[in-house]
């Protein structure tokens, strides 16, 4: 068996839902956040994934990614990994990108980074980790944690340089499974939110 990887974001906070960069801040989640982590936990606990048995879980230590795991029914099943917190933004955290923006103009923070904060190649090094994990074992596996770093997995398991993660967005609460085809790394579904209607 090819070992797959499911990726599951955070609920809805109040700094996501204004775009504020949220690293290392412990925000909590909205009440909206905890709906759509119950309603994710209730579509892993339905057809096709019936509660996943087998499957190793992790969530990183922030309580954001933590609480949606314990509201979507994981929390007892999860071990907590400070390789999967999200990207230390420095002097970036609690900016929105248009405030960077106004002080950095043309600003991507997939090619330009942060100041005073994680550089690209630890950020990548961080997402290699939890790739070579995922598939160190003939079992699939699960994942609670954040935007960014999510999105670097997703880059990393397709072999591709962490840039590639500008191309594909992830809204809160949302669902992704990177597995294989043909024998090579795939997105099997990427940023399903069809739980949330």
């Amino acid at each position: 068996m090819a070992p797959r990887i499911l990726l599951a974001r955070h609920g809805q906070t109040e700094w996501s839902l204004s775009g504020k960069h949220t690293g290392r801040t412990d925000v909590p989640l909205l009440e909206e956040g905890r709906r759509g982590a119950k309603l994710l936990g209730e579509r892993l606990h339905r057809a096709p994934y019936d509660g996943l048995a087998g499957v190793e879980v992790r969530t990183s230590p922030l309580s954001r990614a933590r609480e949606t795991c314990e509201l979507a029914g994981f929390g007892e099943r999860a071990e907590t990994w400070d390789t999967l917190m999200e990207w230390d933004y420095g002097a970036y955290e609690g900016m929105t990108p248009a405030q960077i923006q106004a002080v950095r103009p043309g600003w991507l923070i997939w090619r330009d980074g942060v100041p005073e904060g994680e550089s690209l190649a630890e950020l990548t090094a961080r997402a290699d980790e939890v790739v070579e994990w995922a598939r160190s074992g003939e079992r699939d596996v699960l994942v609670f944690a954040h935007g960014h770093v999510l999105r670097s997995i997703g880059a990393r398991w397709l072999g591709l340089p962490l840039d590639f993660a500008a191309r594909i967005r992830l809204n809160p609460t949302s669902l992704s499974v990177l597995g294989w085809a043909y024998g090579e790394p795939a997105i099997e579904s990427w940023n399903e939110t069809g739980h949330l209607d």
